[in-house]
């Protein structure tokens, strides 16, 4: 049986915006009678409004950014949009993927049932780079920058790669010892999908957090949590397009 867990941490708040680590099957806005994450963000904090600059999936937990004001929202949010912010997950899967380490691009065009499809088109491209790591258990973790901010982008390009994500509830299928008898839809206690990293720029500074996942039996594995600790700094890792923190020479 699983224990509740808080619906989030405070990870850092100004006059400006508020980060969070959401935990992981919350929603972004109210669901039937369970009030959305920002909802409950801003009930919890005492604040008169809160604006999501930027969207979670359910199943994703991690770095969240909220702006408290219109004027904050609109800065922020253009960031998002000029592609500006740095964003850095990590995923879990117990697939061999067909590449270790690359870059997917490519429209996403709508499946059945909700459900989003990799196409070979580029009207308009998803865009990703990612990383991957043995972890000595037979999962395989994934670091995944993603540079535009489709509709299950990270999801798709991990069942794209061979490797869907472990517990993903729409695009998981088949059976795995890792998921069997803990007793959610998928079979997992929880998608393993984390915001991971954010880095943006903020009134004349580059301000950057990396969050580890809490959540999760797998992602608290020792040989995972030891993994994860070589992508401390994730925007270090020799991205060929580098960092708003370490600029190309």
């Amino acid at each position: 049986m699983m224990l509740a867990c808080p619906p989030f941490s405070l990870v850092t708040a100004n006059d400006d915006f508020v980060l969070i680590d959401k935990a992981p099957s919350i929603d972004m806005h109210q669901r039937g009678e369970q009030p959305g994450i920002v909802t409950q963000v801003r009930e919890a904090l005492g604040f008169d409004e809160l604006y999501p600059v930027h969207r979670l999936d359910s199943m994703t937990s991690g770095l969240l950014l909220l702006a408290r004001h219109r004027a904050a929202n609109q800065a922020l949010s253009g960031l998002f949009r000029e592609r500006r912010v740095e964003k850095y997950y990590v995923a879990l899967s117990d697939r061999k993927p067909s590449r270790k380490q690359g870059r997917v691009v490519g429209d996403l065009l709508k499946s059945r049932d909700g459900s989003w499809k990799l196409a070979k088109t580029m009207e308009n491209p998803s865009v990703t780079r990612f990383l991957s790591q043995g972890t000595g258990l037979g999962l395989r973790l994934f670091l995944l920058r993603p540079f535009t901010g489709k509709t299950h982008q990270l999801r798709v390009v991990m069942r794209s790669l061979g490797a869907p994500i472990l517990g993903d509830p729409r695009y998981y299928s088949g059976t795995s010892p890792y998921l069997a008898g803990e007793g959610t839809l998928s079979g997992a206690d929880r998608g393993y999908l984390h915001a991971f990293g954010l880095v943006f720029p903020w009134q004349g500074e580059v301000l950057h957090w990396v969050v580890p996942p809490t959540q999760g039996r797998l992602f608290n594995e020792p040989a995972v949590r030891t993994s994860l600790e070589a992508w401390s700094q994730p925007w270090s890792q020799g991205w060929p397009e580098g960092s708003l923190l370490v600029p190309k020479p």
